[in-house]
């Protein structure tokens, strides 16, 4: 797994503005993750660390299970993930402090173990594809799906800037159409949209890392209290069968 370098400010309020409203109105492009795609699943560890962990937490999540989940040996976690853990046991903590996010930001990035189920990964994924410029903004950007964030593009670099063109509906209200480029990034549409999936993947991941072992129990269970009904009915026919 190839490591990218960690940047310092991370995705600094990542979807703190998320965990304050309901679900978006918005149409949402479907992500079509697999968290069954381990090779998704070490690059969505990767981008995490390296863009989220600065500022966001997981701490529910510990790098040993990461380890076995993602087919990980603990050199390859000391290289590539654990930038401020020695040990596998220890949960995903970010680097930023209270203090310095109560001052910065006004309260902490929200932790990120369980965001992928509160908010879904479609929601994620459309966040972190939905920044484009506007000038009125303290940060110079807005998101299509969360109107008014607190979140800088921090994936600049990578994506490049776009603008939003909005189209006037019968109610006269500005409704979205679609995105324009402005800059190019680093990453080419088609990749940068495979870096937001891996890491949407990795964070439905973490939010459950036991759903496939389930889904496949639930699946032998199934196939089991199938069988068992098939005996019991013969075995019913057999005992009833005198009785009229």
């Amino acid at each position: 797994m190839v490591s990218t370098k960690q940047t310092g400010f991370g995705l600094a309020l990542l979807l703190i503005g998320c965990l304050a409203f309901g679900a978006t109105e918005v149409e949402l492009e479907h992500a079509g993750n697999d968290v069954t795609d381990i090779n998704s699943l070490q690059r969505g560890a990767r981008n995490f660390m390296n863009y989220c962990s600065g500022c966001h937490s997981a701490k529910y999540v510990r790098f040993n299970t990461l380890g076995r989940g993602l087919d990980l040996t603990e050199a390859q976690m000391l290289d590539n993930l654990m930038f401020n853990a020695d040990k596998t046991f220890e949960t995903i903590r970010s680097n930023m402090t209270a203090e310095d996010a109560a001052r910065w930001f006004g309260q902490a990035p929200p932790d990120m173990s369980l965001l992928a189920r509160s908010r879904t990964t479609d929601y994620i994924y459309n966040f972190l594809k939905g920044f484009y410029v506007d000038p009125d903004s303290p940060t110079g950007v807005d998101n299509r799906v969360l109107a008014g964030t607190s979140m800088p593009h921090v994936l600049w670099e990578l994506q490049g800037f776009q603008t939003a063109v909005f189209t006037e509906d019968a109610h006269g209200s500005h409704v979205f159409s679609h995105f324009e480029p402005l800059t190019e990034g680093s990453m080419s549409p088609g990749e940068f949209d495979n870096f937001v999936r891996d890491t949407v993947n990795f964070l439905q991941y973490i939010s459950e890392p036991i759903s496939s072992t389930r889904r496949e129990l639930g699946v032998w269970v199934l196939l089991f209290l199938g069988l068992f009904w098939i005996i019991a009915s013969m075995l019913k026919k057999q005992i009833w069968k005198d009785v009229s």
